[in-house]
């Protein structure tokens, strides 16, 4: 059931709101509140899926109100009620965040539309929400390990800010986990995540994907495109494997870095962009320095904060939690019972050298949750995962 509060100083105009409301669909519970300040209360005290509230009204009106409101419960929409000298003022309530507003008298199609209308919108925020915890769940960090300890409070500091941060680490330790944290508990997480996959586009092309191009920068430039840069304004751009980028592409990333600038390929046409960017590499940065591979401008443009991911090897207290995590998923997306792992299987498991990292033990553990029984057993880490 939809609940619906009126907040309106007008006692007529009220109880035709609250009439028409209830009459017009018996899944939605209409309440009332005659001035702005109890509105408020109101509000504070009581989950509402839909506000209409008056603009004029003594004691508080309608846009403190709705500012008020904003802070308390930044979900629920609000649709305005304006009377005939307050259209600027109803239509400025939409720039504070009000859904839309109704003139008085209200029309009944329009209002019924209206209502519909800001509801349908309330379902569809929670259902967003709901996804967004689906994926940061998918992103969780598993681990108990000082190792990983230390990673979680370094991600608590930083990722509030707009730093930008470099992670290293080896092949399959998780580096790609740490950068959706950064971005899934920073004041950007409602914009978008960009990846690149710097060391899986050829050279030629890495400059076209990450700054867009122009119809007829080259060959088969057929129309305007925008680039990953362009994409993540107002977001993150997460640029994994920075280590393989090119001399000439490490300029133009380091160009965007110190101006929030970029040119499309073919264009000397600037473009403002407002993103963080997130690197990382399983290279020697420093070492490809010394051999001419990577700028050291833009080594310290990006290393403002360095996160260094542990190999598993490092972290084997972990890996009991890891194996029961993966587990869980695996059986899950198999649509298969529950396994379990015994001690001596686990024993068996921390023993062994991880070179593939948290990577390989997924595929390891998925392995031995389809052939193995139904307790995984020493016998069966020994037949099956073969290292």
């Amino acid at each position: 059931m939809s609940k619906i509060l009126v907040i309106e100083d007008e006692a007529a105009i009220r109880r035709v709101l609250v009439k028409i409301l209830s009459e017009e669909n018996d899944s939605y519970s209409v309440e009332e509140a005659e001035d702005g300040l109890k509105g408020i209360e109101t509000i504070k005290n009581n989950d509402y899926d839909l506000v209409l509230c008056d603009i004029k009204m003594p004691k508080m009106d309608g846009v403190e109100v709705l500012e008020a409101a904003r802070k308390i419960k930044p979900e629920i929409p609000f649709i305005m009620i304006s009377g005939h000298g307050d259209l600027d003022t109803a239509v400025n309530t939409m720039r504070l965040g009000a859904f839309d507003y109704i003139s008085k008298p209200p029309d009944l199609n329009r209002l019924l539309t209206t209502v519909r209308n800001a509801l349908d919108r309330k379902v569809l925020v929670v259902e967003n929400k709901n996804l967004k915890k689906k994926v940061s769940k998918n992103y969780e960090m598993i681990g108990e390990s000082s190792e990983i300890g230390t990673i979680k409070e370094m991600i608590e500091k930083v990722a509030p800010t707009d730093a930008r941060v470099l992670i290293t680490g080896s092949n399959g330790t998780g580096k790609e986990l740490v950068a959706h944290w950064l971005h899934e508990k920073s004041a950007r997480s409602s914009g978008s995540f960009i990846e690149v996959n710097c060391a899986a586009i050829p050279s030629e092309l890495i400059e076209s994907e990450l700054f867009g191009h122009v119809k007829g920068a080259f060959t088969s430039a057929v129309k305007d495109r925008a680039g990953k840069f362009e994409t993540a304004n107002k977001g993150t751009i997460f640029l994994d494997e920075i280590g393989d980028m090119s001399l000439s592409a490490q300029a133009k990333v380091l160009r965007a870095l110190q101006e929030s600038k970029i040119s499309r390929v073919g264009s000397d046409k600037d473009i403002k962009v407002d993103v963080r960017v997130i690197a990382a590499t399983n290279k020697d940065l420093k070492k490809e320095i010394e051999e001419g591979n990577f700028r050291e401008d833009l080594y310290h443009r990006l290393a403002v904060i360095l996160i260094q991911v542990p190999s598993l090897n490092d972290r084997r207290d972990d890996i009991p939690l890891l194996i029961e995590h993966f587990s869980n998923k695996i059986t899950e997306e198999q649509g298969m019972a529950a396994k379990t792992f015994s001690d001596t299987a686990i024993k068996l498991l921390k023993a062994y050298d991880w070179t593939g990292n948290i990577r390989e033990l997924r595929n390891v553990v998925e392995r031995l949750i389809i052939l193995g029984g139904q307790v995984v057993s020493e016998d069966d880490v020994k037949l099956f995962a073969s290292k």
